[in-house]
């Protein structure tokens, strides 16, 4: 598929962006679509359409900061524990008047016992959501969390009614490809709105996204990931026009079974202990930051996280012991693992540099699809929040099989602090507690890459990877 790149390209050279008009986006996924993100899980077409039609209370700016949404204001108490907003004077997109108590009762469906949001578990802290009047909410907390707002901002609390948002844009026409989302004339405003510019967008293969970019279809390719960035990689691109965000999360392998060899850390251990990060980054070259531990450095409310008992060693040390270890297991039992990852050109580099790297202590690696049965399955995620709880509880024994009821507890005791210091003090204690167990084989931080034209001159980089519509801003509209 590579190839299509450039022969496509060639055919469509004569396309050009224009210097005014529409921005023209392609989302590396599915078909557009706006969907309930507590049933179903937001690709990066889906969540770049929510935040564009169905804002939360706050989201972020092109730099990455929170910035009003829905919310026009808001209050922090002094402890922590509540969030009092105030609601925009707005409507739904079949022009009912936006209330409190509506925005109250999409959030708490967010965190309802029936909720599939990913960030479910982030929002267990919330104690209780009540609308004070038409206008105010207050969101109660069962314990500061520090950072809180950047879950807010995420696609995935964007607010819905009966399938309807409140902008800032609106889906225009018929909804065919391209999208056409526009920003709508405020209703009890006479004057003409802003001149920001209308969006088209696609959401479609990288292959086809990047092709589209080439040949001046779009003028933004978004979504992209290690998986799929070998497509740019080959590319003839303007200069300066692959732009990298290096956000913070997971990148690495979850162990699904903990039955057979994989039941006993010190076989998971040797697996971790045998993977060359510092060959796989030159592999991937994709600015790629290698980690060893769950929970990478900066996190809030954890400044010192946890490194696995063999992070000092040189890599020949550690695959010494690491075959020892599967050595150990007797001439009998043989190691055979099948790993899922998903498909694209920079996901079989990387399980192609794994699959050696477990060869040489005796190891045999399968690749699987993400759905089949497994030993091990890639995670490729971006941290919602500076949290360490995101990490370290997708490693809950209602997550993860490889647990430990005490973390859990300890966990648990985190949620319920009294103070700061002792709720920092129960998580690190659980972060050390995982880095022993071995739950995870931590690679490196995620990547995310977009294609951006010159025009775009809003377009920022940032430690969420995400891009809101509203902040692309287009030169010369």
């Amino acid at each position: 598929m590579l190839v299509l790149v450039g022969g496509a390209a060639a055919l469509l050279a004569s396309c050009r962006p224009q210097a005014t008009g529409p921005i023209t986006v392609s989302a590396i996924g599915s078909a557009p679509q706006l969907v309930n993100p507590n049933l179903r899980p937001l690709d990066p077409p889906a969540a770049f359409l929510t935040e564009a039609v169905a804002q939360g209370l706050v989201r972020f700016d092109a730099s990455g900061e929170i910035e009003p949404a829905l919310a026009q204001s808001w209050i922090v108490s002094d402890d922590g524990l509540r969030y009092t907003f105030r609601i925009r004077r707005l409507t739904w997109s079949d022009g009912q008047r936006v209330t409190a108590e509506q925005v109250a009762a999409r959030l708490r469906a967010a965190i309802s016992r029936a909720s599939r949001n990913p960030f479910k578990p982030i929002l267990a802290a919330i104690s209780d959501v009540v609308a004070m009047t038409d206008e105010v909410l207050e969101i109660q907390l069962r314990g500061p969390r520090p950072n809180f707002l950047q879950v807010l901002a995420q696609p995935e609390m964007g607010l819905l009614l009966n399938g309807r948002g409140t902008g800032p844009y609106r889906v225009e026409g018929e909804g065919n490809a391209p999208l056409h989302l526009a920003l709508p004339q405020p209703d009890d405003d006479d004057r003409p709105r802003d001149p920001v510019p209308d969006i088209l967008l696609w959401g479609e293969p990288p292959a086809y996204a990047v092709t589209r970019f080439v040949a001046g279809e779009v003028e933004l390719v978004t979504g992209g990931s290690i998986g799929d960035l070998a497509y740019a990689r080959v590319a003839d691109l303007p200069r300066g026009a692959l732009v990298f965000d290096r956000p913070q999360g997971l990148f690495g392998l979850v162990f699904t079974s903990a039955e057979g060899p994989l039941a006993a850390v010190e076989v998971r251990r040797a697996l971790s202990m045998a993977v060359d990060r510092a060959a796989l980054a030159r592999a991937l070259d994709a600015g790629f930051e290698a980690h060893l531990g769950l929970v990478p450095g900066g996190t809030a409310e954890l400044p010192r996280p946890a490194a696995p008992d063999w992070a000092a060693e040189p890599l020949p040390m550690r695959r010494e012991q690491a075959a020892a270890a599967i050595a150990a297991l007797g001439p009998d039992t043989s190691l055979r693992l099948r790993v899922a990852i998903p498909n694209g050109p920079g996901y079989e580099i990387m399980f192609s540099s794994l699959r050696r790297d477990w060869a040489r202590i005796g190891v045999e690696a399968m690749r699987v699809a993400p759905g089949a049965a497994a030993h091990l399955r890639l995670v490729d995620a971006v941290a919602p929040a500076n949290l360490p709880t995101w990490y370290l509880r997708f490693f809950t024994c209602d997550a993860s099989p490889v647990c430990d009821a005490a973390v859990d507890e300890t966990l648990q005791r985190a949620r319920l602090a009294a103070t700061a210091a002792e709720r920092q003090a129960a998580l690190a204690e659980a972060d050390r507690s995982l880095a022993a167990l071995t739950p995870y084989i931590a690679l490196g931080g995620p990547v995310r890459w977009s294609l951006v034209s010159r025009r775009l001159t809003g377009f920022r980089p940032n430690a969420f990877a995400r891009h809101p519509a509203s902040e692309l801003i287009a030169e010369g509209f």
